[in-house]
């Protein structure tokens, strides 16, 4: 193993991590607790019911929401990732976690995330193929195409999920085995290790500021040209529905992308830790439980084919 920043002391292989979380007495954690739990269900029942509507719904049965129905699974899962095991944390005295259990925690919700990231660009461009060339979307955007696209997305985020866990998990931790976050997460866990961690950090930054800037601009070169397209049209009305549905993608790929951003892609982010707890609130709950609300409620399709589900539900 590697020899240790500081002092002599023989670097032993660590069994467990304690999840600091948030500062504050009983009162905090219990607010903490009530907040977190919120957000969760919220963010459980919309995405579900995401994906119980677009798959029982036919007539949603379209590319768009093909795309959207995977989003919702993904923000599913890498928010329950996270959760449970926090909430857990907020009451309890014991705030252990195995070393085992920290990297499975990080690997779900590194490949999560980053599949997030890569689907919100895949969304771009398939409005961008659908609004700026309507005549070839059909060919462009076929079934497979966007099947294997999806699958990209997930290979991405599983590669980078490999990467991001094998550097981290590679290192002695020595000097701590305590956490100063409520989730396993790179940075935190770099402030532990006692070896040099520039490499880490520059494979942390690197690969993330890559696939952030490389998706973003994806996203914005799509919204650039269909806002030229939209801004074009001369029905008042196709575009007032145009922008509201590409409104919805867009404050979604803005909260992500910003959040993620100030986490992982700027220097000194490792440093941040307070800064990152609270973004890390945002991109673990807060996002998760506003995609469903924002594509729901700007969107009259998923709205009818709630009032086509509820209906169906009370006729039997």
């Amino acid at each position: 193993m590697s020899t240790p920043k500081k002092g002599n002391r023989s670097v032993k292989p660590l069994q467990e991590f304690v999840l600091e979380g948030f500062e504050g007495g009983l009162q905090t954690q219990a607010l903490l607790f009530a907040l977190f739990l919120a957000l969760y269900v919220v963010a459980v029942l919309g995405n579900l019911t995401m994906i119980v509507v677009i798959t029982l719904d036919a007539r949603l049965h379209s590319l768009m929401y093909f795309f959207l129905k995977n989003l919702s699974f993904v923000d599913l899962c890498y928010s329950s990732v996270i959760t449970p095991k926090a909430l857990a944390t907020f009451l309890s005295s014991s705030k252990l976690i195995t070393f085992g259990g920290c990297a499975t925690q990080l690997f779900f919700f590194s490949l999560l995330a980053t599949t997030e990231a890569f689907l919100l660009a895949v969304m771009a461009y398939d409005r961008f193929v659908a609004i700026c060339s309507p005549l070839r979307y059909p060919i462009t955007m076929r079934p497979s195409v966007c099947a294997r696209l999806v699958l990209g997305s997930y290979c991405g985020g599983c590669l980078n999920s490999i990467l991001q866990t094998s550097f981290t998990f590679s290192l002695p931790f020595c000097s701590s085995n305590h956490i100063d976050h409520f989730l396993c997460d790179v940075p935190p866990l770099l402030k532990l290790a006692c070896a040099d961690t520039m490499i880490n950090e520059l494979v942390l930054f690197g690969i993330c500021g890559l696939i952030i800037v490389g998706t973003t601009l994806v996203v914005l070169t799509s919204y650039g040209y269909i806002t030229v397209t939209i801004l074009r049209m001369r029905s008042g009305g196709g575009r007032h529905k145009l922008f509201s549905t590409c409104g919805s993608h867009m404050t979604a790929v803005s909260l992500f992308y910003g959040t993620v951003f100030v986490m992982y892609a700027q220097p000194g982010a490792v440093e941040s830790m307070e800064q990152g707890k609270v973004v890390s609130v945002f991109y673990t709950l807060v996002i998760p439980m506003l995609n469903p609300l924002v594509y729901s409620l700007r969107n009259k399709d998923v709205q009818e084919a709630l009032q086509r589900l509820g209906q169906r539900h009370t006729a039997t």
